[in-house]
Order: structure tokens, then C-alpha cells, then sequence
């Protein structure tokens, strides 16, 4: 039986309970599920596709296939995708956790990812046996762990540190993967959500500036939970890769990988409307320009953070002894110790609560710092 580390989540539970304990209830920031109304006109669209009585397909209808691309073009600047290389997922985690088997990764192989990452991208290398290495500079591996590397996990903006990859970095890990012919994959799920204006267009894996115009061997990762509070949709796909797409067709037919009728149809309406999303995200700037200096105020230092939906935050000192002293205001956040070693002084506070939760954590974050 395939043996696999615990959900790290699980952990958090004593400090939950502690936090449930406050009189004023319990502020949740640790995980960034949407909190807000799934848009109107999304939610007629999945209406208005209810009447879904055929096996809906793997690659996705040319409506919905057609919104990616143009999506891509219109929002991240990609030109050159054609609608054969584009393809709906069952989540954008789907994708993360069954890439490496889908591209025939096996034992003696090596997949790379950042330093701080989201825990997923080393559980889908642990399905398939092979070693994940966490570097955010291929030079430091040496030739002949290099000479293994298949696939490199490019995450911008990063999860959990809201740290943006420039063009010219993204060009740098699309040459060195050439160099050995590894596959990138770039997880691009909270691109729309850049905060500074330098921050304003977080580029693309796929943007004709990083990779020259030949997308053979990149794919680009994103989501519609985060821009149009669909996470219970499971509203996401995968592009890029002329050359890999094929298989990953094929392969995610043979499983059965397939998203419904009615949530293809409510991405197209979702994927073609911008005003919803320039609305959520106004709704994000908002609560983050109230809760940074909060938690500023408390003694906590704000790293990177420049895009995404967290709050990347340090006390220097070890991130459960941070969760403690938050879990005692009623606050509950992520420790950064599940993001990897190199986050281990470090907390992850989600944006994601409604306007009402986020007013109460300002106020006890003041509070206490004033004591």
C-alpha cells in the first residue's frame, strides 16, 4: 500500500480549539477558500447548462476551449495557443498531484520544485517514486542529479509567498530546462492578483517573452477558484505543450479525469467576463491594506506578498510558536512549516474571510499589540 505523509491541515487542530475559545469566535485565515457569492452570472450560467444528459468530453467543448485561449491573450498577454492546446481540469490541484504519472515520470527520475511550495508538488512526484528536490536555482544541483530532472514546478505568484517571477527569470528556467530536456510547469493560479503596481501583470510561462514563441514543453497551471470564487466548482485547466497536450488527453480520458458539462459552460461566461473579477479583487485589496498593518502592529514582518491572497509574515522564531500566540487572539493561520524547511519561522494569513472576520482580526491584532 502506497504510504503517504498525513494531510498536514490535521495538525492544526489544538490551535482551532483554542481559537474557538475567544468570546468574539473564531477568525479563520489559514486556508484561502473563497468567502464570497460565486458571482450571479456565473451561477446562471451553470443553471442555464443544467440540462447536461450526455458524457461531456475530456478535452472540453471548443466554446470553453475557445474562452481559454482567448482569456490567455486577452489577460496574460500569450498569443500562438490554439484550442487543441488547451484543456479544463478538475481543479488545477488534479493537475499538480497526476502531472508526473501522465508524463511517465517514474523511480530514477527528479522533480524540482521551490524551496517554499505548496506540498502537493512533492506528493505527486512521492506517487510515482521519484525524488522531489526543492531549489529555486537549478545551478545548485549537480550535473548528474540535472542529468535526472524531468520536470520543474515553477510557481508565480508562489504559494505561500506571494513572491512574482520576472520575464527574464521565467526565460532563465525555460533554457536551463532545454539545456536538459526537462518539462516546466508553471502554477499560475492567482496571476489576476497582483498588488503592487510593478506586481500589475505577472507574466505567463506561455508569454511569447519568456519562451520565444515555441511553447513545446511548458505548460501553464490556473484556476477560476481564487478570481471568481468557484473553488466548489473545481474550475480550472492546464495550457501550453503542442507537443504533450495529446497524451494528457488521452491519459485523462483512460481515468475517467473529466469535468462536467455545466461547469464547462459556466467557465466559458466566467472566462469571457472581466468586470467580476476586477470586482473580487478590489474586495482582496481592501481586506489585505486593512490586515498588513495589523499584523505589523502584533510583530509580525511581511515578506514578499506582492500578489496572490496571503500574507506572508515572520516572527522569527519557530511558525507554530507564531500559530500559538495568534490561536490565543481566536486567530487561526497556516504555518509555514507545512510549505517546507526553508518556511519553518514563517505563518501564512489568508485574505480570504469576509469583511467582518478581517475588521475583527484588525481589531485584535491592535489590541494586543497596545497592552
Amino acid at each position: 500500500m502506497l504510504e503517504l505523509p498525513d494531510y498536514p491541515w490535521n495538525q492544526l487542530a489544538p490551535y482551532r480549539e483554542q481559537a474557538a475559545k475567544h468570546p468574539g469566535g473564531v477568525v479563520d485565515l489559514s486556508i484561502g477558500t473563497p468567502v464570497d457569492d460565486t458571482p450571479q452570472l456565473i451561477q446562471d450560467a451553470l443553471t442555464d447548462g443544467a440540462n447536461s444528459h450526455g458524457y461531456p468530453t475530456t478535452h472540453g467543448t471548443v466554446e470553453v476551449r475557445q474562452a481559454i485561449v482567448d482569456w490567455f491573450a486577452r489577460r496574460r498577454q500569450v498569443t500562438g495557443l490554439s484550442v487543441n492546446d488547451v484543456m479544463p481540469t478538475v481543479g488545477s490541484k488534479e493537475m499538480v498531484a497526476w502531472l508526473p504519472l501522465f508524463l511517465g515520470i517514474g523511480a530514477q527520475d527528479i522533480v524540482v520544485r521551490p524551496k517554499i511550495a505548496y506540498p502537493t508538488y512533492d506528493i505527486g512526484a512521492q506517487l510515482v517514486g521519484a525524488k522531489p528536490i526543492a531549489t529555486d536555482d537549478l545551478d545548485e544541483l549537480s550535473a548528474e542529479e540535472l542529468s535526472r530532472v524531468k520536470l520543474i514546478w515553477v510557481n508565480s505568484p508562489g504559494n505561500p509567498t506571494g513572491k512574482v517571477a520576472s520575464a527574464e527569470q521565467l526565460q532563465k528556467i525555460v533554457e536551463k530546462a532545454r539545456e536538459i530536456g526537462a518539462v516546466v510547469a508553471s502554477d499560475e493560479c492567482y496571476a489576476e492578483l497582483g498588488w503592487e503596481e510593478s506586481e500589475g501583470r505577472v507574466p505567463s510561462i506561455l508569454d511569447p517573452q519568456v519562451n520565444g514563441g515555441n511553447l513545446d514543453n511548458l505548460l501553464a497551471l490556473y484556476s477560476l477558484s481564487k478570481q471568481s470564487n468557484l473553488a466548489g466548482y473545481r474550475a480550472a485547466f492546464v495550457a501550453g505543450a503542442p507537443n504533450l497536450m495529446p497524451t494528457l488527453i488521452n491519459s485523462r480520458k483512460h481515468t475517467g479525469m473529466i469535468v462536467p458539462g455545466p461547469i464547462q459552460h459556466a467557465m466559458v461566461v466566467a472566462l469571457n467576463d472581466d468586470e467580476h473579477v476586477a470586482t473580487q479583487r478590489e474586495l482582496y485589496r481592501a481586506r489585505r491594506e486593512a490586515l498588513r498593518p495589523a499584523l505589523e502592529n502584533f510583530g509580525l514582518r511581511i515578506e514578499d506578498s506582492v500578489a496572490g491572497l496571503y500574507l506572508w509574515c515572520t516572527q522569527d522564531r519557530p511558525s507554530f510558536e507564531t500559530i500559538g500566540a495568534l490561536a490565543e487572539l481566536g486567530i487561526v493561520a497556516g504555518p509555514g512549516a507545512f510549505y517546507g524547511t526553508a518556511g519553518e519561522r514563517h505563518v501564512r494569513v489568508a485574505l480570504t474571510a469576509s469583511d467582518e472576520r478581517i475588521a475583527a482580526a484588525v481589531e485584535r491584532l491592535n489590541s494586543s499589540a497596545n497592552r
